[in-house]
């Protein structure tokens, strides 16, 4: 596997979020709040460095956890999710990846996650680009939890600080993240 540091990966994927993906002006967010800023995560995950940068550091992130499926809600997700199989293959402790439909899919099974089948014996990963209230990965857990199933972690690039912690730990789940959103706003 590469040999660049965590510590190096971490200052150049800040690095490029900064200059690429963070923008200022009037926004309005998913939850429906207003913001002077927003966190365009996937301008650097869909790029062949961002989505390095992000696999390596969010498998870094929740290496601890043994995680054995990883995975999250679409669209946020799609790109991470790719990358962080990748790393984990490369790392020689391949998880199983998935995604998170928003609704069932209306046709064939109706299935909710799609990928691999998972078991309550998995250790599971939910991941996402950016946690503003949590509601994108509370969804993700609520869909698990209808097969019975229960992640053990969910991680973040960007924690925007508005909620999603807290809503998580509500639901009996850690959210970590590799950034928070006061990073970004210091001048």
């Amino acid at each position: 596997m590469s040999q660049i540091s965590i510590s190096d990966c971490k200052k150049r994927l800040f690095e490029i979020l900064k200059t690429q993906a963070f923008l200022k002006g009037d926004f309005t967010l998913s939850s429906g709040k207003k913001s002077n800023y927003y966190l365009d995560a996937r301008l650097v995950t869909l790029s062949a460095e961002g989505a390095f940068l992000c696999g390596k550091l969010i498998y870094d992130l929740v290496r601890d956890k043994n995680p054995t499926a990883i995975g999250g809600p679409t669209l946020g997700a799609d790109p991470m999710v790719g990358a962080v199989g990748t790393v984990s293959f490369l790392d020689k402790t391949p998880v199983k990846t998935f995604i998170i439909r928003k609704e069932p899919k209306g046709h064939g099974k109706g299935k909710m996650v799609e990928g691999p089948e998972l078991k309550s014996a998995d250790r599971i990963v939910i991941i996402d680009d950016v946690a503003t209230t949590g509601k994108a990965f509370i969804h993700s857990i609520d869909a698990l939890a209808q097969d019975g199933l229960k992640p053990v972690v969910c991680a973040c690039i960007i924690d925007r600080q508005d909620g999603a912690k807290e809503a998580l730990a509500a639901k009996g789940v850690e959210l970590r993240s590799l950034f928070t959103a006061t990073e970004f706003l210091k001048d």
